[in-house]
């Protein structure tokens, strides 16, 4: 029989969201392309549906920051430009920089995101987090060429997509039909454009090279982990907030692991097994460490009965309480486990709280 050590285990996070009130992603789109904020929006509602709705093979969750790459090449963007984007607009979550470096001395610790690895770079030279344990959509916008005519095209394309109404998924959809007749155009047209028009571009090289890290990837990438570091998933602590967490939330449950959703969206939630709504990140550390000392049932129930009170009976490391005893009241963290009972109220209170946090635009992507 195989023992695994008492200090076996990992801790795994999502960056935008659990760490960082960013979407680096939606930022360089406004901030490169004209009407950048409802383009990339668009886009992503566009990703949701072919995700959740469509199940189109081998499509991934996360994929609009694929989809956006020909645009930002087209409109100026280079990886050097992006680079100090990124480096000058870094958002932390409040306490995100103590609780990365309170978790890092429990255990091994990762990060798994979609971002473009020139705002991971960024981030990590912030918080002096190990790049080489991050995991990170790469981009290299310097080594694409595209002719001036595709630029014009491009731009064009740009128009034409930011002139369609936004989608709008109603709650439950199973399919295209649940959608209205102008969304379902919308989806056709984009489709179009994507897959037939720029693919055979020479832009679309971009779109078959760049790999985005979200869905599948990201539980390819704990399997890579876990195995690096001979941890079981029963030891592996998982926190996401959106679409792109799913696959590694059922992972990591599936496995015996614990999952937390972090101000998250429907997708999160859902597919999470405890819920938190924060706006400081120290009670990452509480549960991080709870989970590491004492195992997930231990979480479980503190999460079942969680406020001020219950933290000492819990065990909860004295510093921690001390740190998150100083939070205003009314900013108290909320954790509570996911049932069926709660998990449309805590979607509804999460999501709001998300959007709340990280301004309208971003907490309502998906």
């Amino acid at each position: 029989m195989n023992h695994q050590p008492e200090d076996a285990g990992v801790f795994i996070s999502d960056c935008e969201g659990p760490i960082s009130k960013n979407d680096n992603a939606f930022e360089l789109t406004k901030h490169f392309i004209p009407d950048g904020d409802y383009f990339f929006s668009l886009i992503s509602k566009y990703d949701d549906v072919l995700v959740d709705i469509v199940r189109r093979p081998r499509y991934k969750a996360g994929y609009t920051l694929k989809l956006i790459t020909p645009f930002l090449k087209a409109y100026g963007a280079t990886n050097e430009t992006v680079e100090r984007y990124s480096a000058e607009n870094v958002l932390l979550i409040q306490g995100a920089l103590n609780m990365l470096n309170y978790i890092r001395k429990l255990r091994p610790s990762f990060i798994i995101s979609t971002s473009y690895n020139q705002y991971i770079s960024s981030l990590c030279a912030i918080t002096d987090f190990p790049l080489e344990n991050v995991y990170c959509t790469r981009l290299d916008l310097d080594k694409y060429s595209i002719s001036s005519k595709e630029i014009k095209r491009l731009k064009i394309l740009r128009e034409e997509i930011t002139s369609y109404p936004m989608i709008e998924i109603p709650e439950g959809a199973k399919s295209v039909k649940y959608l209205s007749i102008k969304d379902q155009e919308t989806i056709e047209k984009l489709d179009k454009i994507f897959w037939k028009e720029i693919m055979i571009m020479d832009s679309g090289r971009i779109l078959r090279e760049v790999n985005p890290v979200g869905g599948e990837e990201k539980a390819k990438a704990i399997r890579i982990i876990t195995k690096k570091v001979g941890s079981p998933l029963n030891k592996v602590v998982y926190i996401g907030d959106s679409i792109t967490d799913v696959q590694a939330f059922s992972l990591v449950k599936e496995g015996g692991g614990l999952t937390i959703s972090f101000n998250g969206n429907r997708y999160a939630v859902e597919n999470a097994e405890v819920a938190v709504i924060s706006k400081n990140a120290v009670v990452t550390s509480i549960l991080v460490d709870l989970f590491f000392r004492f195992g997930k049932e231990h979480v479980m129930r503190l999460a079942e009965m969680w406020s001020i009170n219950t933290l000492e009976k819990f065990c909860v490391d004295a510093t921690l309480i001390k740190k998150i005893s100083k939070l205003d009241p009314d900013s108290f963290p909320k954790v509570e486990r996911i049932t069926t009972e709660n998990v449309e109220r805590m979607v509804k209170e999460s999501s709001f709280f998300r959007k709340m946090v990280r301004g309208e635009a971003i907490g309502g992507l998906g």
